[in-house]
């Protein structure tokens, strides 16, 4: 089965970063069938997106998406069968100085000039509403009860274009649309008005309960049925190498160091054509390039150390060759030759990425009507961890007793506010038996964890 190409832009200088703050998310798509990259080039066009399945921009920052690279996203959504999700912040484009509506409003979407807050069903903060109302069921929230809108717009919907996540009743502004989907012929667009539901280590961020799941079930998404042809067919072209981003960093290159290994790499080619408006827009893209060079010369070094440390075990080897007979010299010489080649070979066990997950169920696959069939298992692979051995500090227990305190008080009301609707016929009997099972679990999940919190403290 492919791994799909997830192109996050970075030219147009994003509020989220996928080696920065969005760590989390990548390590746990990269883990899931999934490939991430930084996507530098600029201007965009149709051809230089061909090899990329979805294309993302997480909250453009005082940069602005030329109407030329708005065409020709357009076109790669519409022939290509592109997806595209694009992220935004509260304040919407004003808030942001950017104009990410002009790309989504193509659609049929809009990101409003506002804040969602919710001062009764939150995460501790009004402007971490905790939201349940996923009207009409759509694959995206498919076994997702809910989640944190932290620190997001609403949106507006035109058109073909429809609503999947609405803010409560309680919320300002209630009621309004704040999770948008489209498919205009070939492709499938996502417009949400948070980015920050996947940061890194933040309350409500990607850490939350139910996001990996929902990003899951979004990238999944947004791999179109006619890409999923194109991938079959073998028409997907081959990616230039950019950076590709990987979970197991400590590969340190190995796998490339073999001399047919260097043969076989593409050239990089970096004579792509700049759009630079400001002194702000050449100095970050400066810091790219300053960045990959660093890199560069951290793998060049090692090389030298490596060619050094041969080099040694040669020499001394050659002396014990003197002292020895001719069947000894021949065990010796195999003996470098082998060793010389252990470290240039990359190591069997190392990867440049993860295994892919297990099948999905047969039984649960039915259910996630227009999600790409993955070989995958009904249960995603977790974020990978860094092993540490240091024990967690008092302060940063009672914190996340604290936080955890919060997300309890939070749950608990949101069963009152589904308990009364039911009561008030707003919600058939169903919907309340499936919402209330789910909020029971996270409930008694959220006391687990106090509980466990509680016996270290």
């Amino acid at each position: 089965m492919p791994k799909y190409n997830i192109a996050f832009d970075v030219a147009h200088k994003p509020r989220g970063k996928i080696d920065e703050n969005l760590t989390e998310l990548r390590d746990f798509l990269n883990s899931n069938d999934f490939l991430c990259y930084n996507f530098l080039e600029t201007p965009i066009t149709q051809n230089s997106l061909k090899a990329f399945d979805i294309l993302v921009f997480v909250c453009p920052d005082f940069a602005r998406i030329s109407t030329m690279e708005i065409n020709e996203i357009n076109n790669w959504v519409r022939q290509d069968g592109g997806g595209l999700l694009l992220l935004s912040h509260a304040g919407g484009d004003k808030g942001r100085n950017s104009n990410l509506s002009e790309l989504s409003q193509i659609f049929g979407i809009v990101f409003e000039n506002d804040q969602v807050l919710d001062e009764t069903y939150n995460l501790g903060m009004e402007n971490m509403p905790i939201l349940t109302a996923f009207i009409p069921p759509h694959p995206i929230t498919n076994s997702v009860s809910s989640i944190c809108y932290r620190s997001g717009c609403s949106l507006s919907v035109l058109g073909n274009s429809i609503s999947i996540v609405s803010s409560n009743e309680t919320s300002e502004p209630f009621s309004s649309a704040l999770v948008c989907v489209s498919e205009p012929d070939n492709g499938r667009i996502c417009a949400i008005g948070s980015y920050e539901i996947f940061r890194d280590r933040v309350g409500g961020g990607f850490s939350n309960d139910e996001h990996p799941n929902f990003a899951f079930n979004i990238f999944s998404w947004l791999i179109s049925d006619y890409r999923m042809e194109l991938h079959s067919s073998g028409a997907i072209p081959e990616i230039i190498p950019q950076e590709e981003i990987r979970v197991q960093q400590s590969s340190d290159y190995s796998s490339s160091l073999t001399q047919s290994g260097l043969e076989d790499k593409q050239k990089i080619d970096i004579s792509f054509s700049m759009n630079i408006t400001s002194n702000s827009e050449l100095v970050e893209l400066l810091k790219i390039f300053q960045n990959q060079i660093v890199t560069i010369k951290t793998t060049i070094d090692k090389l030298i150390k490596t060619a050094i440390s041969s080099d040694k075990d040669i020499t001394e080897a050659k002396k014990l060759q003197r002292k020895s007979s001719k069947s000894s010299q021949e065990q010796i010489k195999k003996s470098i030759n082998n060793g010389f080649d252990e470290l240039l070979a990359p190591p069997e066990e190392l990867s440049d990425l993860p295994p892919k997950p297990d099948s999905l169920k047969a039984k649960d696959s039915e259910n996630l009507i227009g999600l790409p069939k993955l070989d995958a298992a009904n249960k995603l692979k977790p974020v990978p961890k860094l092993k540490s051995s240091k024990k967690p500090k008092k302060k940063d227990l009672i914190d996340q007793k604290n936080a955890l305190k919060s997300k309890l008080d939070s749950v608990k009301n949101l069963i009152d506010f589904i308990e009364k609707k039911y009561a008030s016929k707003q919600m058939d009997k169903k919907s309340y038996e499936k919402r209330i099972s789910q909020l029971k679990i996270d409930l008694k999940t959220t006391q687990n964890k106090i509980d466990e919190i509680e016996k270290q403290l």
